[in-house]
């Protein structure tokens, strides 16, 4: 997996604004404004997997610099620290603010893929900050659940001592005041040396952290580049945007647990973290490679995490859609299909294709799971054959020990029916999603299959 610097954590806020950079211009510039910035310029690569020019990002910081410039205008103009914001502001140009970021390592203009290192993981801070507001203000959250066993990282809250707890989780304060309280009940006065009974003790409760692997697997079939009727953003930029604040979290708060992505069609590829916000859909020029095929997620999927030894093991889908192509894994097979249905339609991808997914976009996908692939697209159903053999596939998963969860981001409701039905055989979930809320679902969703509170089995 692709490992950052750890200097790549710093982000423009922890810095302050006195820095070292020789660009005057920008030295006293707001850092909320910076911020801003930034995060403007990772919506920005987020919408343009292209690449952005340099007309472009000068238009985009030139607005948002007369932005900031009205809003310090509606406020009280006798303010002095505000005027003087204003007069630094002012004194801006986009070129300069640009030129800054460049020279402190945030960005490089002359690259199509403008975030560097530094970059990709301080705008990842930022998003993720920004999700991370959105816990205190809806009942999403750290839901933990009740498990019996033994902890590695102690907490505030503490739970009666039992025989065989380890005493040196022992509560004392508390012990001490449970102990003073029944001496009172009793007695009516407290003496010393004070009296402990089994029953006064508590002992610290302990979080269990657990060690987790999933494979995000991203649906880049061409429908994933629409927008819901509800959402301004489209599927594919809320899934990097949410994948993007994942990865960060990971780096961040649990970096021995393993987070990989891959990013499937017809076939699928896996996806460095680094190149997330560059992402996009397979578009039909591409041959047939925007259908979608299940199989070649869970089978590059299994692949990968079959290399790690985490407890928790899981291919976590994120889609738009019914599956609607299958691996051929035999002419045999190929000729039964025939046979039952004469036109169907069959795609191997050619070299040539597979050489300018290379050279053009990074892009290598797998040729090793399945390289004949059968398509049938129906209209808001699933064909049959494609729908036996995706559950099948998904069922090898269960077998091989790694769960199966689908997070579908559409608002077309009736394609539930298909991702249900293969849940209920691995005994997995399915959530349909709005684009708006992937980022929160994800996080929240990882953290509740991170972390466990160890509890007593018994209750008193």
């Amino acid at each position: 997996m692709w490992q950052p610097d750890t200097k790549a954590y710093e982000y423009y806020e922890s810095r302050g604004s006195n820095s070292s950079s020789s660009n005057s211009d920008v030295q006293g510039i707001p850092r909320e404004l910076m911020n801003r910035m930034l995060l403007a310029i990772g919506e920005e690569v987020l919408k343009n997997s292209d690449g952005t020019s340099r007309e472009e990002l000068e238009k985009m910081v030139e607005k948002m610099i007369k932005g900031e410039m009205a809003r310090m205008n509606s406020k009280d103009a006798s303010n002095r620290v505000e005027d003087k914001g204003k007069d630094e502001i002012n004194s801006m140009s986009s070129r300069s603010i640009l030129a800054y970021l460049e020279e402190e390592g945030y960005i490089n203009r002359g690259s199509r893929r403008m975030l560097t290192g530094k970059g990709f993981m301080s705008i990842g801070m930022l998003m993720l900050k920004d999700v991370l507001k959105a816990f205190k203000s809806n009942t999403l959250g750290m839901h933990e659940t009740s498990k019996s066993g033994h902890g590695t990282l102690m907490l505030e809250s503490s739970k009666r001592y039992e025989q065989g707890d380890d005493l040196k989780a022992l509560n004392v304060p508390k012990s001490i005041l449970n102990a003073v309280e029944r001496i009172m009940r009793e007695k009516g006065r407290v003496e010393l040396p004070i009296e402990f009974r089994v029953d006064d003790l508590e002992q610290y409760e302990m979080l269990n952290e657990v060690k987790v692997a999933v494979v995000y697997c991203i649906d880049l079939s061409s429908t994933m580049r629409y927008s819901s009727l509800n959402d301004d953003v489209s599927r594919i930029e809320a899934a990097k945007k949410a994948l993007w604040c994942l990865y960060i979290l990971n780096r961040k708060l649990f970096p021995s647990d393993a987070i990989h992505i891959l990013g499937f069609g017809a076939l699928a590829t896996k996806i460095m973290p680094k190149d997330i916000p560059y992402l996009r859909t397979f578009e039909p020029g591409h041959d047939f490679l925007h259908y979608t095929n299940y199989q070649a997620a869970f089978r590059l999927a299994v692949k990968i995490l079959n290399r790690e030894d985490a407890t928790n093991k899981r291919v976590v889908m994120i889609t738009d859609g019914q599956p609607s192509a299958c691996f051929i894994d035999s002419e045999a097979e190929k000729e039964r299909i025939l046979n039952a249905r004469p036109y169907s339609h069959f795609y191997r991808p050619d070299r040539i294709t597979l050489d300018a997914l290379r050279d053009e976009h990074g892009i290598r996908v797998d040729t090793n799971s399945g390289s004949l692939v059968y398509l049938c697209y129906r209209y808001r159903q699933v064909d049959p054959y494609i729908a036996a053999k995706t559950i099948l596939e998904a069922k090898k998963c269960k077998r091989s020990g790694i769960d199966v969860d689908t997070l579908m981001v559409s608002e077309e409701d009736v394609l539930l029916k298909f991702v249900n039905d293969m849940e209920r055989h691995v005994k997995g979930r399915s959530y349909y999603i709005s684009p708006s809320n992937l980022g929160k679902v994800l996080i929240t969703d990882y953290i509740q299959n991170k972390r466990q509170v160890v509890r007593a089995s018994s209750s008193r």
